[in-house]
């Protein structure tokens, strides 16, 4: 990381960094939830497929959330539709400590997902934007990072309050703590500044004919395909990761503390897995990339939960688990930001990014029913495997983009 961070300018490193914590302060909100979900059904007597269905929600208004972020960047300027989307998703994650029943908390996560969906879109593309060509698939694999980050602070968050509070507030308090990444509207507002190509558009588009511009016939195809991508790389994640700390506590029968070692591992890997997908995919391109790290991930996935591991096995393996799921969200921002043109690069990498959440919005519910017909360990196994293939289909269908200039985007990147 340090080589090319060091060649950045200081706008790229200021728009690094707004980014980073974005995206970093999403995962810290988001990944609360599932850790506290033993908590949540206790607190409002619900099954494993009611609390499914709170992610569910999440993830499906994530999608709709990431395709208006993207046009509302690409409309009216990336940096204004961040501040928005960064209030939105702190505020509702806040206002989740508060919820005093199960149709409440529902109607916050969504949302939520608006918020946490339209962030992502919003700062990948500015940062896709401001970054030099040759460095994006390493500074957007870093920004990917960030939310190993955010999950690891939540772990950490996690364990200590439901460790020294008792359980019915402890997930209030949690939720609470989501409030934080309104401060980094502050930084937003003050650091950062359009890419030319959004700030000398003399005639803007109707918001939605920006909207609807992805589907024209010169970008059909990646808009298609892109989605589907989008539906393996986040139905794998979301089902592997969603019931993951309650796979860990109820089937292999952790304490709140010992599940905490196990996740961190993984977090640790995560990181890990983000920053080596970055560099890899600037070296050896963007589909090699990802066919390298979707295909291990079937496979560790599979080992991790159908092999008679013995908790130390489990505790090990949970590196490459971790790294390797990594590789893909970390490829997706740099390979859908180059398969666009500007006028609705922001539009197609929000929807191709958080189409797939529509869909794999499905996951986390199909595994908390299916767990209980066959167990939770095997719904998780089946759904991820059956989710990260889909990855496998969709980038040999699409094309080589690595090392692509953006139209007037150099202009921005030596501010």
């Amino acid at each position: 990381m340090a080589n090319w961070y060091s060649e950045c300018s200081p706008l790229e490193r200021r728009t690094f960094w707004a980014s980073f914590g974005g995206w970093g302060l999403d995962a810290l909100d988001v990944q609360m939830f599932s850790l506290a979900i033993p908590a949540l059904i206790a607190a409002f007597g619900i099954t494993k497929a009611d609390a499914g269905l709170l992610g569910s929600v999440t993830l499906f208004f994530g999608a709709f959330g990431g395709w208006l972020g993207g046009a509302l960047g690409d409309r009216f300027g990336r940096v204004k539709a961040l501040q928005i989307t960064v209030a939105t998703f702190a505020l509702a994650t806040f206002a989740s400590a508060f919820a005093m029943n199960y149709t409440q908390l529902l109607i916050l996560k969504a949302i939520q997902g608006l918020g946490f969906g339209a962030e992502w879109a919003c700062g990948a593309v500015l940062m896709a934007e401001i970054i030099r060509a040759e460095h994006r698939g390493k500074a957007l694999g870093a920004v990917q990072s960030a939310w190993a980050v955010g999950w690891g602070v939540a772990v950490l968050l996690s364990a200590i309050v439901f460790t020294y509070a008792p359980p019915d507030i402890a997930w209030r308090i949690l939720f609470a703590v989501g409030l934080i990444p309104a401060l980094l509207i502050l930084y937003i507002r003050r650091g950062l500044k359009e890419p030319p190509r959004a700030t000398t558009r003399e005639v803007a588009p109707p918001f939605f004919a920006t909207l609807a511009g992805i589907f024209h016939r010169d970008v059909l195809r990646s808009t298609l395909i892109g989605g589907l991508f989008g539906i393996g790389a986040h139905g794998g994640y979301a089902a592997l990761t969603t019931f993951l700390p309650t796979y860990l506590r109820e089937v292999r029968h952790l304490s709140v503390l010992g599940s905490s070692a196990y996740l961190a591992v993984i977090i640790v890997a995560f990181f890990c897995g983000c920053v080596a997908s970055g560099i890899v995919s600037d070296r050896i391109g963007r589909r090699a990339n990802v066919t390298l790290f979707a295909a291990a991930c079937v496979a560790t996935v599979l080992v991790y939960i159908f092999a008679p591991l013995t908790n130390s096995q489990m505790l090990v393996l949970g590196f490459p688990l971790g790294f390797f799921s990594a590789g893909i969200p970390a490829s997706m921002a740099a390979l859908f930001s180059e398969l666009y043109p500007a006028g609705v690069r922001g539009t197609g990498v929000g929807f191709c990014y958080n189409f797939g959440r529509v869909v794999s919005a499905a996951f986390p519910f199909m595994v908390g029913f299916l767990s209980d017909h066959i167990g939770l360990g095997p719904a998780i196994g089946i759904d991820a495997a059956f989710a990260y293939s889909l990855v496998l289909i969709a980038v040999l269908m699409l094309p080589e983009t690595r090392g692509k200039v953006f139209e007037q985007a150099a202009a921005g990147t030596r501010a």
